[in-house]
């Protein structure tokens, strides 16, 4: 007995470089590039500095793969500035890291790997392959998650806990149904190529039988996520009249025509208000007895020092008043008409609907693009993006309004393949 527990003490301490051979490759990956001789030294050295210390072995490995997860190559994705005051292409790994983790918030698969070392990726045609590619792909929901639903300010909807659970006892128990029936919009409209225009006017979902309860759908069985058509004439269909949505821009008591109206204020038509003076009085949280969600606004809205702002977001706000705080169709009539800023008269979530993509289709395109944009480089955009995103709006406006036009024009923009000079000094 004693001898067999010798000789596996013997191996166990023979594959001990195995194991290190192992963490260092690991952190090439990890790093998203290879070992410098340093890089690969510097870890050596700490494992065996961890070791002459007393350390076991497991924990010195431990150690040192805790060393290159908190690296600052790890945590960040550093580039090289092009030498001078010109801008230059990123090297091809540049390149990669650039676009696995605008469409898959991820290090880059060996596909892409391989493209990137051997020079192709630098390649325009092969770099828009390689972004079709990973469109069609499952990681693709996370460019859904990340991206749009950061955009539309309902990331992580599912810990959502802010409604009144004696008026609303249902919510805690959907909302990972609103948020993934909101993912799955996104995924499905990114891997199928579908219209930006969808947004707005999509005639389909995504549900199971409790939210498609929840929404007054019938012919919905069983917890299986499914496609359904023909939603518009249920009131439903496009971003507007989601859950997550109304929800997360209602308060824990009662709808907010004001929230609903500045969240498509700004986070869809890319518009700001000033900030509102210090001394305007909160609204309850319960509307009083007596007053509808809607004349409680118009009362607050009524002061001189707030009409003007108001009059610019109320009117969206109130349109969607048919639908409660947690996106419910409410089951008695309520007023929707309303006057929009500029005179013309628009009713409920059709008119509004209209009004947007009729309207104000341009402004909406813009803003959605310029979002995907500045994702897609890690930055806010300036003014000198402004040229591309007229050359995308207009391009998808012949195009059918097609999402991976967009990407496409993304990816083979200067502003994505190449970066600026060290010696750069402009805005």
């Amino acid at each position: 007995m004693n001898k067999r527990a010798e000789e596996f003490q013997k191996r166990l301490i023979a594959t001990e470089p195995v194991h290190l051979d192992a963490v260092v490759e690991f952190a090439a990956r990890a790093w998203r590039r290879p070992l410098t001789d340093s890089g690969d030294q510097g870890l050596h050295i700490l494992y065996r500095q961890l070791r002459d210390s007393g350390i076991s072995h497991e924990e010195a490995i431990r150690l040192t793969i805790a060393r290159i997860l908190t690296s600052p190559a790890f945590l960040y994705r550093s580039e090289q500035p092009a030498p001078g005051r010109e801008p230059a292409p990123v090297s091809g790994r540049e390149l990669a890291n650039r676009l696995s983790y605008f469409l898959w918030s991820s290090m880059p698969d060996p596909e892409l790997q391989k493209a990137a070392s051997t020079g192709e990726l630098s390649q325009e045609r092969t770099l828009v392959q390689q972004a079709r590619r990973m469109l069609d792909d499952p990681r693709t929901r996370r460019l859904a998650i990340q991206f749009a639903c950061q955009w539309l300010h309902v990331r992580g909807f599912d810990q959502n806990d802010d409604k009144n659970e004696r008026l609303y006892p249902a919510f805690a128990r959907l909302r990972g149904e609103m948020y993934e029936e909101t993912v799955r919009f996104f995924e499905d409209m990114f891997r199928n190529d579908g219209s930006l225009l969808s947004l707005l006017d999509a005639d389909h979902t995504f549900l199971n039988e409790s939210l498609a309860k929840h929404y007054g759908i019938d012919g919905v069985s069983g917890p299986a996520w499914r496609r359904v058509d023909g939603i518009r004439e249920k009131g439903r269909g496009g971003v507007l009249a989601m859950a997550t949505i109304l929800a997360s821009q209602s308060g824990a008591s009662r709808t907010s025509p004001i929230l609903r109206g500045n969240w498509i204020f700004e986070t869809l038509l890319g518009e700001r208000l000033p900030r509102p003076p210090s001394d305007v009085p909160d609204l309850p949280d319960e509307v009083p007895a007596g007053l509808t969600a809607r004349q409680l606004i118009e009362k607050h809205s009524s002061v001189e020092a707030c009409a003007r702002c108001h009059a610019r977001i109320d009117p969206y706000g109130f349109a969607l008043e048919q639908y409660d705080a947690i996106g419910r169709l409410r089951s008695q009539s309520v007023d929707t008409a309303t006057t929009l800023p500029g005179g013309g008269k628009i009713e409920g979530l059709h008119g509004l609907r209209d009004y947007l993509l009729e309207d104000r289709r341009e402004d909406i395109l813009r803003q959605f693009c310029r979002k995907l944009l500045g994702y897609s480089l890690g930055r806010e955009t300036r003014l000198s993006d402004e040229p591309l995103l007229n050359t995308m709006i207009a391009s998808l406006a012949r195009n059918g309004y097609r999402f991976s036009l967009a990407v496409e024009m993304i990816v083979r923009s200067p502003q994505f393949r190449m970066i600026r000079g060290e010696q750069f000094s402009g805005n």
